[in-house]
């Protein structure tokens, strides 16, 4: 694929020197208001707009000094946005927060009076887009979603801004996505979506996927709780098996887990050998913060951020070293080879 100067320029502004992408997350919204309301012993409606801003603005403030990029949401982001540090790009959600509960299938929703051009506008250099996705959903669901990815992936394009697609699996019975069962499934439905949306047809520029395997459930890992899902070499495997069908760039998610286990998945993942490049690291970074705010407020938040918020995106920066750039998965050298 060629890139466009636009989704040349978005790309390098999002990633570090050498084309890593360290990029932190900050455009939660259910998931803050809810651990917000329950430090602070109120109901989630009662979590104001000024809080949930003012907490985005505290992480910006005090975490982009240490990333390449910051994800945030026009809702409540925008004066995060500006306050972040001048050499951190900035990614923009695109997608209202949670699904639709209404009917199955967890279908996704765009917000309302946004667009990728007005995104753009607000000085938005990449824009991101979650979808829940699992290809053992009913094929009409599916069908769906994929149009509505390939939408997105049209409207990028016309106005020549990257695009950032996260999926996140999900079991469409019901069970715990953070089981067992559903570990043994993960590493499939975790690589058959990297397959699927690295056709040309999304114009997805980077898939922002989760790391393939549970490692509570991963034999040596320090995080294991058993039963055992995958040796370590079943698990490593795993690992290559999903890196091996990406098309695009390809970084690693969060998803809410604790900075230890993290950064562990991320040490096995340089262990497995996968190009990845990179991560958009959100609650593993700043989560244990969110009772310090509700309790202390604004100031003690950031006397955290600044102690033990810095230590979890540096424990992540390290596991980095291990990340390719993301232009080699466009047969370049450098970011330059592609502007030639």
């Amino acid at each position: 694929m060629k890139l466009t100067p636009g989704k040349l320029k978005g790309l390098q502004a999002v990633a570090d020197s050498r084309g890593v992408i360290a990029a932190a997350a900050m455009d939660q919204r259910g998931a803050l208001r809810k651990p917000i309301s329950k430090a602070a012993g109120i109901a989630p409606e009662q979590v104001t707009h000024q809080q949930m801003a003012e907490f985005k603005t505290a992480v910006a403030r005090v975490l982009t000094p240490y990333a390449s990029a910051i994800l945030l949401d026009p809702e409540y982001g925008l004066e995060a946005a500006r306050t972040r540090h001048k050499n951190a790009g900035l990614l923009l959600a695109y997608e209202k927060s949670g699904y639709d509960n209404t009917q199955p299938g967890r279908r996704p929703d765009l917000l309302p009076n946004i667009s990728a051009r007005r995104l753009k506008e607000m000085g938005a250099d990449a824009v991101k887009v979650l979808i829940y996705y699992t290809p053992y959903e009913d094929a009409a669901i599916n069908d769906a979603k994929h149009a509505f990815i390939e939408r997105i992936g049209a409207e990028c394009a016309a106005v020549d801004i990257p695009y950032f697609l996260e999926f996140v699996g999900y079991d469409p019975a019901g069970g715990d996505e953070k089981g067992f069962e559903y570990s043994r499934k993960k590493p499939d439905i975790v690589a058959r979506s990297m397959a699927e949306f690295s056709k040309d047809r999304y114009q997805v520029d980077v898939l922002k996927v989760e790391v393939p395997v549970n490692l509570a459930f991963a034999e040596g890992a320090t995080s294991y709780t058993g039963p055992a899902a995958y040796t370590r070499k079943e698990a490593l495997e795993r690992y290559r098996a999903a890196a091996a069908v990406a098309r695009r760039p390809f970084i690693y998610l969060s998803a809410g887990v604790s900075n230890e286990q993290y950064t562990e998945s991320l040490r096995w993942a340089a262990e497995a050998g996968v190009n990845f490049s990179g991560v958009l690291c959100g609650r593993a970074t700043w989560k244990d913060g969110v009772p310090v705010y509700a309790k202390k407020g604004v100031a003690a938040l950031e006397d955290w951020l600044r102690g033990e918020g810095v230590a979890n995106i540096e424990a992540v920066n390290r596991c980095l070293e291990a990340a390719k750039p993301w232009f080699g998965f466009y047969g370049a050298k450098s970011a330059l080879e592609l502007a030639a």
